[in-house]
């Protein structure tokens, strides 16, 4: 009997372990083709955003195909926000997006998930629904990430359109407009950058808060990471 079980338990490991294997590697192509894209965009922050997609997907978030990375550890006054299809691997958007008044002046530094601070939030976000608010049309979303963005709808942080996210402020007073902790676009391209993220699509806003890197469950599942690899990619290059 021991040996006739034997094979049929070897066929179904063997079925199972590529699939196990697929999914706790990261796609390093995937990487690879949208930083070509986005050439000013950190190689390791894609990689942190793409690994907390990858591992949000292991823990039974439903997949999205367009993702939006924003990177507050730039200034404002230039193009930090990004937003890839993933299925179709393109470059969609790259533009200016405003943080909290709280956070910083034209350099973010400062976060919260507390309702009333006008700081941004760091961490992985999913869209939600598009609707049309004293902002015009906008974007609701929530926050995945306990303690650091889960209060994004209690918070009311929403993508919108606002006229203070004006690159002609930059020559005046050397920054953007800034939000009351919304990720505030130009009114230009609101329409399009609601349309791309709306309905479960997913936002990262990076930011490398010490706290936030070692405790999110996003940015520390169990296998290989994106992020691992650039790094040893970035000291290999140090001279």
């Amino acid at each position: 009997m021991l040996k006739r079980t034997l094979p049929l338990f070897s066929l179904v490991l063997a079925a199972l372990l590529p699939m196990h294997s697929q999914a706790a590697t990261p796609d390093t192509r995937l990487h690879d083709n949208l930083l070509t894209l986005a050439p000013k965009l950190n190689r390791q922050v894609l990689g942190h955003a793409l690994d907390a997609v990858n591992c949000a997907s292991r823990q039974g978030t439903a997949a999205a195909d367009r993702l939006a990375v924003i990177d507050f550890s730039l200034p404002s006054s230039e193009k930090r926000l990004w937003i890839f299809d993933l299925k179709q691997r393109k470059l969609l958007l790259n533009d200016f997006v405003a943080h909290g008044s709280k956070s910083g002046d034209n350099l973010a530094s400062n976060f919260s998930n507390i309702e009333g601070s006008h700081q941004s939030s760091i961490g992985l976000f999913r869209s939600s629904e598009s609707y049309d608010g004293k902002h015009g049309y906008s974007l609701r979303m929530d926050g995945l990430e306990p303690g650091f963005n889960d209060r994004a709808r209690e918070r009311a942080i929403v993508i919108h359109g606002a006229d203070y996210v004006n690159p002609e402020w930059i020559s005046r007073q050397g920054r953007i407009g800034r939000s009351q902790g919304c990720p505030a676009v130009r009114p230009e391209i609101t329409e399009k950058v609601v349309d791309s993220l709306k309905d479960g699509q997913l936002v990262f806003t990076w930011y490398p808060d010490p706290q936030w890197l070692k405790t999110s469950s996003f940015l520390n599942c169990p296998g290989p990471r994106l992020a691992d690899r650039n790094n040893s990619h970035r000291h290999a290059g140090d001279s």
